[in-house]
């Protein structure tokens, strides 16, 4: 089973998105801030990972940051999920490291095109 992590500190959004993925065979797992959104993808290795820019403790940038700076958690693709879709923000999301950006609330077919396309090929299998 695919591991995606959500790192999201909204519970509806959580409870939502979790369930949708988890419905087309995702393992989804989650962290709340970003300080834990890393120590999360370091430990359970997700195959991608969707995170909220606006997060406490460590907002999503600096998570994406930190990520991309870590041998063992670079190559996981980002996707960057944010409700306030300022002019500037998905090129933000890119320049810290995301590999794409989404908008929320999410449009869930076209979120999942983009998880599709950013996966590993050897987790498809």
């Amino acid at each position: 089973m695919i591991k995606i992590l959500y790192i999201e500190d909204n519970e509806d959004n959580i409870y939502m998105l979790s369930a949708r993925l988890t419905r087309k065979g995702y393992e989804v797992i989650v962290a709340t801030d970003g300080d834990q959104g890393v120590a999360r993808a370091r430990s359970d290795a997700p195959a991608l990972i969707l995170m909220d820019l606006s997060l406490p403790v460590v907002d999503g940038w600096e998570a994406t940051r930190r990520l991309k700076a870590l041998v063992e958690t670079r190559a996981i693709p980002v996707i960057a999920l944010s409700s306030h879709a300022m002019a500037g923000d998905r090129e933000a999301a890119l320049a810290a490291g995301c590999d794409d950006f989404d908008t929320k609330p999410v449009e869930f077919t076209r979120l999942l095109g983009k998880i599709r396309a950013l996966l590993p090929k050897e987790s498809m299998k």
